[in-house]
């Protein structure tokens, strides 16, 4: 069982910088690892994704230009590097990965229903 374990999360200004991590219990080689956040009173939402496998990344367009995600597969880990916050990107930010390829892909990395493992979540708060 892959065990997602979310951290770096944390209070922050407006224009301020947080890097948050995944570190997963076993390898992620080959694997779909994303970040998603729920805002109170929000649906959930993918933010981005990457496939582990080729290094490909994936990314919401309200967060591109200012978020970056990548790997260390070495460590089991995935980082999300958030730069020039805004107070909209308050949120519960989660960890998710699937073992499938498919979960993966321009059209399918945003659809939370394609992650089996998930996190806890950490919370990130910016203030204005």
């Amino acid at each position: 069982q892959l065990r997602l374990m979310e951290s770096g999360g944390g209070s922050v200004q407006a224009g301020g910088s947080l890097r948050l991590s995944c570190t997963a219990s076993m390898h992620i080689t080959s694997t779909c690892v994303a970040w998603f956040r729920q805002a109170p009173g929000k649906e959930r939402e993918g933010v981005a994704a990457i496939y582990t496998g080729t290094d490909v990344p994936y990314g919401a367009n309200a967060v591109k230009g200012r978020f970056t995600i990548s790997q260390d597969s070495a460590k089991n880990t995935v980082f999300l590097q958030m730069d020039n916050l805004k107070p909209e990107d308050t949120a519960l930010y989660y960890c998710a990965a699937d073992r499938r390829r498919s979960a993966c892909y321009s059209g399918s990395w945003f659809n939370e229903e394609g992650y089996f493992f998930w996190g806890q979540g950490t919370q990130v708060t910016v203030s204005s």
